[in-house]
C-alpha cells in the first residue's frame, strides 16, 4: 500500500535530527495519518447505539425472531451521537467500519438456526437505498460529515457475492442476475466462486459480461418511490461514460460507488472476497477511485485528506503468513493485493496472539517489512462471525489490548472489544452470541467482572490506542526487542521524510520503579515521556525510570 499523508495544505513538521533534540520542537510535530497504522473500530449500526427508537420497526418488522437475530434499535444516529460525544477520539481510533446501510429484506427468515432479520446488513433487498431501521439518507450524511470534521474516516461495508434471502415478501433476483445453486463445496475455484454459500442466498453472476435489465421488483419499488426516471437515467450515463456492458457486476459497482460519491466514504470493506472473481474488485477499485476525487473535488472542506480510496478485503482464513498468495480452492492461487486491494483482513491473528509477545511481534514485523512490504494487514481479536476469537471468555482483555494496538499491521477493534462485552448471550445459536448490544450501561457503573471493572478495561485500551494513533512507528515502524524480561521492544519509522521512535515496555513490576533500557533510540540528557501514565523523565545512562510504577509504559519524546 503506497503511504498516505494529510492534506499538502496541512504543514508537517517531521521528526528531523534537530526536531528530536529539541523536545519542544517535536510538540509541534503533526503525524501524517497512514492506513497501515490505523485503528479501525467495526461496529455493527443495529447494535451500537440508538439515538431514534421511532425507526425501531421500519417495514413492519417485529420482535419474533430467535435470540438475538431481530433489530435491537442501534441506528446511524446512535453512531453520530458517539462520534460527537468524543467516543472514539478516547480510543484513539482512525476509522470507523460500519455494516452495509442498505436497504434488507424486510420480512424475516430461518437460516437454520431460528427465524432471523437483516439486521447485520448482509442480505440487501435494494442497494441504493438507506435501511429505514437505521435511519436516512440525510443521518448517512451526517454520520461522514461528522466524523470527517472529527478527523475520523469511514468505511462501507459492501457486498458483490449475494443478495438477501428469498421470502414471500423479498422475491427473487431474475435468472441472469443471480444463481439459486449449487451451494459451495470449495474444491477449486468454480466451486468456490460459481455457487451460493449457503441455500437460499442468491449467488450474483459477477462473472458474466451478458447484459441485464433492472430486475422488475426494483423497477417497480423505484417507480412506486418516484425515482424510476432519476436512477436509470444515472445508470443510462454510467454505462455510457464508462463502456462497461450492463452486466450485474457493473450494476453494482456503480450503486456501490454512489455511496461514494454522494457521501465521501474514504474506502471500502469487502465482503466475501474469494466468493467472487479476483478481477471483480480491481475493477471495483476504479469506479469507487473515481467517485472518490468526485466527491473530493465537491467537497473541499470536508476533505481529509489527499489519500486515494482504500479498499481491504475479508477473505476468509487469510492469513498474513499467506503474503501474497492465498488458495481459492484446489491449488488457484490469488494475489489479492494485485487486484485492487490495500489491505487484507488478518483472520490468524487471534490464534497466532497465543503465542508471547516477541514471537507475535517479531514475525508480524518481518512479514509486511519483508514479502508484504508496501501493503498491509487489518489484524482483529474478534469479530461478527468468528467462533474463535482470541478471549472468548474476556477474561484477558488487558492482555487482549496489548497484543491487538501495540501488533505491527493496522488494528481492528470489534465494538465491544474495549469494554469487555461479553460474547454470549442466554438462548442464542451460532454468530448471534457475538452480537449483544453493546454494554454502555457497563461501562457507565464500572461493572466488576472478576479480577477487573469495564470502565478500566475501556482506560486502558484508550491509552494504548492514544498512543497509537500519534505514533506511525507502532504499526508502521520496523520492530525490535530490546529486552527479554521485563518485556522491551522499540518501533522505528522512517518514510517519505517522516520520522518516529517509541520504546514499550510490558510485564514491569508494579511494587518498585523499574530502569528500562533506551539506549540506540533516546539519548542520554533528553527528557522523554510514558503515555502511560503521563509523567516524563530523563534519559541517564541509557537508561529511563518512570515514578508511576505501571506494568505497562509507552515511551516517545
Amino acid at each position: 500500500m503506497k503511504y498516505s499523508v494529510v492534506a499538502a495544505s496541512i504543514a508537517l513538521i517531521a521528526f528531523t535530527s534537530g526536531a528530536l533534540a529539541n523536545p519542544a520542537a517535536a510538540q509541534a510535530v503533526r503525524k501524517p495519518f497512514s492506513w497501515d497504522n490505523a485503528t479501525v473500530y467495526f461496529l455493527l449500526t443495529d447494535r451500537f447505539n440508538n439515538a431514534n427508537p421511532a425507526n425501531d420497526h421500519a417495514y413492519g418488522r417485529r420482535d419474533d425472531a430467535a435470540p438475538a437475530r431481530a433489530y435491537m434499535g442501534g441506528d446511524l444516529a446512535g453512531i453520530t451521537a458517539k462520534i460527537r460525544a468524543g467516543y472514539f477520539k478516547d480510543l484513539g481510533v482512525d476509522a470507523i467500519w460500519i455494516t452495509p446501510p442498505v436497504e434488507q429484506i424486510h420480512a424475516g427468515t430461518d437460516e437454520g438456526t431460528g427465524k432471523s432479520y437483516g439486521f447485520h446488513g448482509y442480505w440487501a433487498r435494494d442497494f441504493t437505498s438507506v435501511d429505514a431501521n437505521l435511519g436516512t439518507e440525510a443521518d448517512v450524511r451526517e454520520l461522514v460529515d461528522t466524523a470527517h470534521a472529527n478527523g475520523l474516516r469511514v468505511l462501507l461495508d459492501v457486498v458483490m457475492n449475494h443478495t438477501g434471502p428469498v421470502t414471500a415478501d423479498d422475491p427473487v433476483w431474475p435468472a441472469d442476475w443471480v444463481r439459486t445453486g449449487p451451494t459451495c463445496t470449495y474444491k477449486d475455484a468454480r466451486t468456490t466462486i460459481d455457487c451460493t454459500l449457503v441455500a437460499n442466498l442468491p449467488d450474483f453472476r459477477t462473472g458474466s459480461n451478458a447484459a441485464v435489465k433492472l430486475p422488475p421488483a426494483l423497477a417497480a419499488k423505484w417507480k412506486a418511490e418516484g425515482r424510476y426516471e432519476r436512477e436509470t437515467k444515472e445508470l443510462d450515463a454510467f454505462f455510457k461514460r464508462t463502456g462497461y456492458p450492463r452486466a450485474p457486476r457493473y450494476y453494482l459497482m456503480k450503486w456501490h460507488a454512489d455511496w461514494v460519491r454522494k457521501y465521501g466514504f474514504d474506502g471500502f470493506r469487502a465482503d466475501t472476497v474469494k466468493h467472487t472473481e479476483p478481477g471483480v474488485w480491481k475493477e471495483l477499485k476504479a469506479v469507487a477511485s473515481a467517485a472518490y476525487e468526485d466527491w473530493k473535488r465537491a467537497n473541499p472542506a470536508k476533505r481529509l485528506g489527499d489519500d486515494k480510496f482504500f479498499m481491504t478485503a475479508e477473505v476468509f482464513n487469510y492469513s498474513i503468513a499467506h503474503g501474497h498468495k492465498f488458495d481459492t480452492g484446489g491449488g488457484a492461487m490469488v494475489d489479492f493485493y494485485a487486484n485492487g486491494f490495500d489491505s487484507l483482513i488478518n483472520f490468524s491473528m487471534k490464534s497466532d496472539a497465543q503465542q508471547g509477545y516477541e514471537a507475535l511481534f517479531g514475525s508480524y514485523s518481518a512479514a509486511l517489512n519483508g514479502p508484504l512490504s508496501g501493503h498491509s494487514v487489518l489484524n482483529y481479536m474478534s469479530s461478527h462471525d468468528d467462533s474463535a476469537p482470541f478471549d472468548a471468555l474476556r477474561s484477558r482483555p488487558f492482555e487482549t489490548a496489548n497484543k491487538l494496538l501495540l501488533a505491527p499491521g493496522a488494528a481492528q477493534i470489534y465494538y465491544g472489544d474495549e469494554t469487555a462485552r461479553l460474547l454470549h448471550i442466554d438462548g442464542a445459536e451460532g454468530d448471534a452470541n457475538l452480537r449483544s448490544f453493546m454494554n454502555w450501561d457497563e461501562l457507565a457503573k464500572n461493572a466488576q467482572r472478576t479480577g477487573y471493572g469495564v470502565a478500566d478495561v475501556r482506560e486502558h485500551w484508550a491509552k494504548l490506542g492514544q498512543f497509537r494513533h500519534a505514533h506511525l512507528a507502532v504499526g508502521a515502524g520496523v520492530h525490535q526487542m530490546i529486552q527479554h524480561a521485563p518485556y522491551v521492544f522499540k518501533r522505528t519509522y522512517d518514510k517519505n521524510g517522516v520520522s518516529d521512535k517509541v520504546v514499550v515496555a510490558l510485564g514491569l513490576p508494579t511494587d518498585k520503579r523499574a530502569s528500562i533500557p533506551v539506549r540506540g533510540v533516546f539519548n542520554d540528557g533528553q527528557t522523554v515521556r510514558d503515555a502511560y501514565s503521563g509523567t516524563s523523565a530523563v534519559v541517564a545512562g541509557g537508561l529511563v525510570q518512570f515514578p508511576a510504577q505501571n506494568a505497562v509504559v509507552l515511551i516517545s519524546y
